[in-house]
């Protein structure tokens, strides 16, 4: 049985594991566009970014001053069983957000949207957003930590058939000029496009497209995963460069995801996830071992399967 203090102990330390430390995948990435970039500020402002993921890893303190909106993917094993239930288990993280908060510390980003009343813990109404997938046979559960900004860089749009991938180019490159061109972004990002499904379900699927893969991952859909290559470029033949400087690059990835939609229409949700990528994941097994990792694999066969089992 997996226990609630196992689950707290592992949600307080992937807050400061996602806060303080930059994946691999992320801060190579970094690196590799700062060595090809041939324009001046925007090869300086990738080199100072490297140094910051640097230093806040070796001084363990959150790598940008606004540390977003902590939420947590749940990844639960069909044989599974957590002492307590579910009720226990968010009952945990919303303890472990809250020390969290005080402890690493994290700005204490969440308030009520009228009243502007704040906790100061990044606990609310909603808040943190937990979401859930499921796995077939497992008896462990994945928690992953992410904090990600809350206020621009995403976007939604009705499409339409007829609008075919054009349409999807012209919506992508709509959001980067939005958001780059007026200072509402921090690129480089990694962006995701959630494609069909209804809204709540192309939103969502954006976001976890941005947040829940790693750079150079790749869709297994090879149409899906052509659109991807082929957005990465279009992105990066833009102009954008780092921080909002021209440049040669300012998107590190594209990952897209797909649902199935009403036939008479095209829905297709954009979500940028800033430089300051902060992603944790554990595994919390069914005698209590835990395991860190940075790649959530979120998106199993599972997951994306299509049709009846």
């Amino acid at each position: 049985m997996i226990r609630s203090e196992t689950i707290y102990a592992t949600a307080l330390e992937l807050n400061r594991r996602a806060a303080c430390e930059i994946p691999d995948d992320v801060r190579l990435a970094v690196e590799r566009m700062q060595r090809a970039e041939t324009h001046a500020m925007p090869r300086y402002v990738l080199e100072k970014i490297g140094e910051n993921y640097a230093k806040a890893r070796r001084e363990g303190r959150p790598m940008c001053s606004d540390t977003g909106l902590p939420r947590f993917y749940v990844k639960l094993g069909n044989e599974a069983v957590v002492e307590g239930g579910p009720v226990a288990l968010e009952r945990a993280i919303r303890k472990a957000t809250a020390d969290a908060t005080a402890g690493i510390p994290l700005r204490p980003n969440r308030v009520h949207p009228l009243t502007r009343k704040d906790y100061n813990n990044n606990v609310g109404a909603h808040a943190p957003t937990v979401d859930y997938s499921f796995e077939p046979d497992a008896r462990w559960l994945d928690l992953t930590a992410t904090h990600k900004g809350g206020l621009f860089g995403s976007d939604y749009r009705m499409l339409f058939p007829a609008d075919g991938l054009a349409g999807i180019r012209r919506f992508f490159l709509d959001t980067l000029s939005e958001f780059f061109r007026r200072g509402m972004s921090c690129p480089p990002v990694t962006i995701g496009v959630g494609i069909g499904g209804t809204k709540d379900v192309c939103v969502r699927l954006a976001k976890e497209a941005a947040c829940l893969r790693i750079v150079g991952d790749r869709h297994p859909d090879p149409a899906v995963a052509a659109l991807e290559t082929d957005l990465v470029e279009l992105g990066n033949a833009s102009g954008f460069g780092p921080m909002g400087f021209h440049g040669d690059r300012a998107v590190l990835d594209v990952h897209v995801e797909v649902a199935f939609a009403h036939t008479g229409g095209m829905p297709v949700s954009v979500q940028q996830f800033c430089h300051a990528q902060r992603r944790m994941t554990a595994r919390i097994h069914d005698d209590n071992s835990v395991a860190y990792r940075e790649d959530p694999r979120w998106f199993t066969d599972y997951y994306r399967r299509e049709t009846v089992d």
